[in-house]
Parts: structure tokens; C-alpha cells; sequence
């Protein structure tokens, strides 16, 4: 046999070979994360990694705080980026200054005036965690919580918890169950449950914070963005609302045809509202379908990677926030700090401090009743 066959020969049955060589533990995610580093016990409850994939996407999801954790979108020329800022380990949600990120946010999303609210005769008083309200359920509501984890698939997890009766200083035993979902049209699925045994305010979302050129890869002003809201709701200087909504035509507030999100941020020193929430930090009421209860919220686009998010909500509202408390004191998974307006949040919700607020939507679960609602987030190239 002529040396040159040979050689081909064994070219060929090396490749073969190579290709039914056991490979490489496979990245579940765009970065490697490793389940063992989000593995410990909290409260007497062990947390883990769970890794989920559909479609183009994929995501990282721990049952600490039930957060996202990483989530892998493809841009205009197949490039995957982790669009959701998080971290490579438990420790570093345990010991990060933002304490929301990519969490399940409850009993009730958003503020609660002086943390008070009468409900039924009675008066409550809430924990203060963000000056003089108390934010997001409070530092120990569901965000610093370890969820139990009730079915996991390739594309879907179930995770639920009971909230006890005086939890944070909310009233009744309130049993939740969220169920994320990757679907096949390239959609993060939220689907929220809760019941009661008492009467008790329920607004529940996730705080993931965006960007869609990729976790810590620079400014989010230039993400052009469009919120389907006629109307934005005033607050006060510690961001409480005064309880009316107002007119976003002719105020740095009307995003109902796309724009880029710094676009206006030069009126800050000028616009009470815009001073108040040191840039966009308020809630939009939504432009709502009659007769249909999931519409389009919002929709961002990313120029330079050409990638899209669409959000869709049976929620009445959403909160717009544009990372003006980031301060490069947390350091993500990619090794690069969170720094300042390098990423946003688009949360849907029932209005803040609704408790306090008689012409805004109730958010009072009842016995027998039970609370209801989706949200998804769903991805594609522009």
C-alpha cells in the first residue's frame, strides 16, 4: 500500500474515531456555569442550578430567589450574548449590593408608602428597605428566599413556596407556584399562581435586568425602545406615586414610538420626574386590549446585535427602570463590574403602593380566590 493511502486511511479513521471520542462536558449556557458553585444550604434548604434550553435559546435558573441567572440569546449574525446580568455562584448573590437580580419578586412588587397599609380595619406594618418604604417585599420577601423545586424538563421548571402568615409582616399563608418556560418560538414564559387562607396584597413579578448586547457590555441608552402606554405615573422624590396616572405625550415619558432610551435623559436636571428618579424609574400604565388579557408591553431593540425583546403581559402596568443605582459595586460573571445605566428593567405588574391607592387597581387576594397571570418575554433578530 502506497504511503499516501495510508496515511489517508488513517486521517479518516482518526476523525471517525474523534467524532465518537466522549466529548467535553457540553456549556448549557453561553458562559459555563458550573451547578456545584450554586449548590448549598440556605435556611436549611439546598439550592442548586438548573439549566433549560428551546430553540435558539437557553437559560440558567437557581432556586435561590427562583433568579435567571443567565439567558443566551443569538444576534443578527448568530452570536449568542447572556442578556441577563448575574453571577457565577451563589456567594455573589449572597454578597452583592443589588440584591434583585433576576429574582421572583413578592409578596408585592414595587413600594409601599412608609410600609403601611389598613386592610380589612387593620393596620400592617412592612419591614423599611428602601429609605423610608419598603421595596419588593421586603429583605427577606421572595427574592431571598429558597424556592422548592417541583418538576424540572429540558425546557421548564416549577418552582413553588408557602410564604407563612405574618412573613415580612404580610397577612396569611400564601402558597405560590411560578413556572418558567423556554418555548419553541424563542420565548421566556412566566406563569404566576398564589392562593390564600387571608385576605392579603399579592403583585408578583421577576426583576431581571437586561442587556441585550450582552451582560456588562456598555451603555443600555442606545437600546431603542417602545412602551405601548398612553399614560406614566408621577411619583415623589422617595418614588412613591401621588396617585394619579398622567399623559406621557409631550414628556420625556412617551416611548408609544420608539426611541433611544438616553434619548431624553439630557432633560433630567429640568423634569421633576426625571430628577426624582435620578433618570426612568416609574410605572406605565399599559394600553390595554379589551377582551384580551395578554398584550404587547414593550419592545427593545439592541442596533448593533440587531436583538429584539418583546414583552407581553396580562399585567395592567410595567416598570421601567434604566439602572440608575448601578454603581460598578458588583461584579458579574463575566468578570466585568455593573456600572451605571449598563442595563434595564421592564417588570410587569399592578400599580405601587396600590394598598395605598384607591383609584389604582386592587391587588387584594382573597380565600377561594386565586391570583392568576402570565408574562412572557420573547426574543428574535431585527
Amino acid at each position: 500500500m502506497k504511503l499516501t493511502n495510508l496515511f489517508m486511511i488513517l486521517l479518516v479513521a482518526g476523525l471517525m474515531n474523534s467524532g465518537c471520542s466522549p466529548k467535553k462536558t457540553e456549556t448549557k449556557s453561553c458562559i459555563n456555569l458550573k451547578a456545584e458553585d450554586f449548590q448549598q444550604a440556605i435556611d436549611g434548604k439546598q439550592t442548586n442550578l438548573y439549566f433549560l434550553k428551546n430553540g435558539d435559546i437557553s437559560a440558567a435558573i437557581t432556586n435561590y430567589g427562583g433568579r435567571i441567572v443567565s439567558l443566551c440569546v443569538p444576534g443578527r449574525n448568530g452570536e449568542l450574548a447572556d442578556v441577563v446580568l448575574g453571577f457565577s455562584s451563589i456567594n455573589g448573590y449572597l454578597n452583592a449590593k443589588e440584591t434583585f437580580h433576576g429574582a421572583l419578586i413578592g409578596r408585592v412588587g414595587n413600594r409601599i408608602a412608609k410600609g403601611k397599609f389598613v386592610l380589612n380595619d387593620e393596620e400592617y406594618n412592612l419591614p423599611l428597605n428602601n429609605g423610608v418604604n419598603h421595596l419588593h417585599g421586603g429583605p427577606g420577601g421572595f427574592h431571598n428566599v429558597v424556592w422548592d423545586v417541583k418538576a424540572v424538563t429540558d425546557t421548564s421548571i416549577v418552582l413553588s413556596y408557602l410564604s407563612p402568615d405574618g412573613e415580612m409582616g404580610y397577612p396569611g399563608n400564601l402558597a405560590v407556584e411560578v413556572v418558567y418556560t423556554l418555548t419553541s418560538n424563542n420565548e421566556v414564559k412566566m406563569d404566576y399562581l398564589a392562593t390564600t387562607d387571608k385576605s392579603t396584597p399579592v403583585n408578583l413579578t421577576n426583576h431581571a435586568f437586561f442587556n441585550l448586547a450582552g451582560e456588562a457590555n456598555g451603555t443600555i441608552n442606545d437600546h431603542v425602545l417602545t412602551i405601548n402606554a398612553d399614560y406614566y405615573t408621577p411619583v415623589d422624590s422617595t418614588l412613591i406615586p401621588f396617585g394619579e396616572n398622567e399623559p406621557v405625550a409631550g414628556t420625556p415619558f412617551d416611548f408609544r414610538q420608539a426611541k433611544p432610551i438616553g434619548q431624553d435623559l439630557n432633560l433630567q436636571e429640568e423634569n421633576e420626574q426625571l430628577t426624582n428618579g435620578l433618570g426612568y424609574d416609574h410605572n406605565f400604565a399599559l394600553n390595554k386590549e379589551v377582551g384580551k388579557k395578554m398584550t404587547l408591553a414593550a419592545t427593545v431593540v439592541e442596533p448593533v446585535s440587531g436583538r429584539k425583546m418583546e414583552v407581553f403581559t396580562e399585567e395592567p402596568a410595567l416598570q421601567f427602570y434604566g439602572g440608575n443605582f448601578m454603581d460598578g459595586a458588583d461584579t458579574g460573571k463575566y468578570g466585568k463590574t455593573f456600572n451605571f445605566r449598563e442595563s434595564f428593567a421592564l417588570e410587569t405588574q399592578h400599580f405601587p403602593d396600590s394598598p395605598n391607592q384607591a383609584n389604582f387597581p386592587s391587588i387584594i387576594l382573597n380565600p377561594g380566590e386565586k391570583y392568576e397571570t402570565s408574562s412572557t418575554y420573547k426574543f428574535s433578530i431585527q
